[in-house]
């Protein structure tokens, strides 16, 4: 059982550590810190620490650094949250709302959690599965090619390029768009994806007289959709936080695992949330993902339908404090933002 001191004196150490990269010792903490005691008393203190392997002695000088399971106790320790200052708040918040949609929204979101932490940042894509589809438009761009554009009432945009090979004149290319609009307008995502797969099974008569081109649109059309309903990142940081950091075996790891989104996504979901929405994975308790040299701080947002992430990947020597606390407003703003977005429709 860890006093209350002995929480302080942890709380010292790592708050000290993060800041100086250095092993702390119990003189360290004296001068940085007003704890009233002698040095004496702080090395007790540090010593039933290292029983309950809190912090470790990372080799023969008298300085200890956190382990992983310390940095848990600290995390889940941490007294209220500090605020954001009210310069972060108003970047922040100018920052995001200079957005077009919700791809320009997240990549936003990201660029602006790396520039406030040095951390790599993370975002969730909500999943639109229960978003209903609400206009189908196509666009002729010549040469065969065609501009297949897909709204959802949540703001989704999608947008691709297809070869269809024919070109159409306007009352066919209409017609197209009616019959694609039949099949998919005013449902979900997920009952037009069977709407689809059921028309593909079983073509009916249709009026289009280049059907070839019409299964191929409602093919990537299809694509398009379980793009929506399906998980997926957007990042940013990697290269701030290898300018930050100067021994780039440490942050190896996790380089490498920004190409496994598959298991990021595995982690992200599976990361219980407290009762503000935010959860920590440290260290160790990545093992199963092959992060045990990392940790990742995310908070949940809410989209219309749906609830996702937003987090921050980097090594266990992480500020805590400040990455939950900039996790926790820009989730936020988020949630504000896309709920206003949807009360405006």
């Amino acid at each position: 059982m860890v006093s209350e001191r002995g929480l302080q004196v942890l709380r010292a150490i790592v708050q000290d550590y993060v800041d100086t990269r250095e092993p702390v010792g119990s003189k360290a903490i004296v001068e940085r810190h007003a704890f009233g005691v002698s040095a004496a008393t702080i090395r007790n203190d540090m010593a039933m620490l290292e029983d309950e392997e809190l912090i470790t002695a990372p080799h023969t000088s008298s300085g200890r650094v956190p382990t992983d399971k310390g940095y848990r106790v600290f995390v889940d320790h941490l007294a209220e949250l500090r605020p954001l200052s009210t310069a972060q708040r108003s970047a922040i918040t100018s920052f995001l709302n200079e957005s077009t949609d919700l791809d320009d929204l997240l990549a936003r979101t990201v660029r602006s959690l790396t520039q406030l932490t040095g951390q790599v940042a993370i975002v969730q894509y909500p999943s639109f599965a229960k978003a209903t589809v609400t206009h189908v438009e196509l666009v002729q761009l010549g040469g065969g090619r065609m501009l297949v554009i897909v709204v959802t009432d949540t703001g989704r945009v999608s947008q691709r390029i297809t070869f269809v090979r024919d070109e159409f004149d306007d009352a066919d290319l209409a017609r197209i768009r009616a019959e694609i609009g039949t099949l998919l307008v005013g449902r979900h995502v997920r009952g037009g994806l069977q709407r689809i797969a059921e028309r593909l099974e079983s073509p009916a008569p249709s009026p289009v007289p280049h059907l070839r081109a019409l299964d191929e649109i409602i093919k990537v059309v299809a694509e398009e959709l379980e793009e929506f309903r399906q998980d997926r990142l957007v990042m940013a940081g990697s290269a701030t936080l290898a300018r930050r950091e100067a021994d780039f075996r440490s942050i190896y790891p996790l380089l490498e695992a920004i190409e496994e989104q598959v298991t990021l996504l595995r982690l992200m979901n599976e990361m219980v949330a407290d009762e503000h929405g935010l959860a920590a994975s440290i260290g160790r308790e990545n093992e199963p993902f092959g992060l045990t040299e990392a940790s990742i701080v995310a908070g949940d947002y809410d989209a219309p339908g749906s609830r996702a992430r937003v987090g921050l990947l980097g090594p266990t020597r992480m500020d805590y404090s400040t990455n939950l606390t900039a996790v926790r407003a820009v989730a936020r703003y988020l949630t504000r933002m896309l709920e206003e977005d949807e009360s405006s429709r």
